[in-house]
């Protein structure tokens, strides 16, 4: 009994040490990457709920990132120019593979132009 009591207690431990946080709708960005590629979204999703429940607007200075917390503010830098833009996290994505941040559209047309589609970027969390 002392063992099966033993087994429960370390599999409760390493459970409760996997570094999964569920705070702000989503696990913590602990080891995920701050440098990537970077696209935008606008269009056909303008109008639509983002996983946080807002209405996106393209025209909005915000972004969809696969795990940071609903709210958090990121600085998203252009590595070819160094322009800087700061975003709220309102969104889930990017789901193409490669990709670390999808912004807004008007975010991502004041750091590169739109005809690009995809750039460079170093992320940094603000707040």
């Amino acid at each position: 009994m002392k063992k099966i009591i033993y087994i429960f207690t370390v599999f409760l431990m390493v459970i409760s040490c996997s570094g999964v946080s569920h705070k702000g709708g989503g696990p913590s960005a602990t080891g995920f990457p701050n440098s990537g590629k970077a696209s935008w979204y606008g269009g056909k999703f303008n109008g639509n709920s983002t996983a946080s429940g807002e209405i996106f607007s393209e025209k909005a200075l915000t972004a969809a990132h696969p795990s940071l917390p609903f709210g958090s503010i990121v600085e998203v830098t252009n590595n070819e120019n160094n322009k800087k833009i700061k975003v709220r996290i309102n969104d889930r994505g990017p789901f193409t593979k490669g990709r670390i941040i999808d912004l807004s559209k008007e975010a991502f047309s004041r750091i590169a132009d739109t005809n690009k589609g995809v750039i460079d970027v170093s992320i940094k969390v603000i707040k």
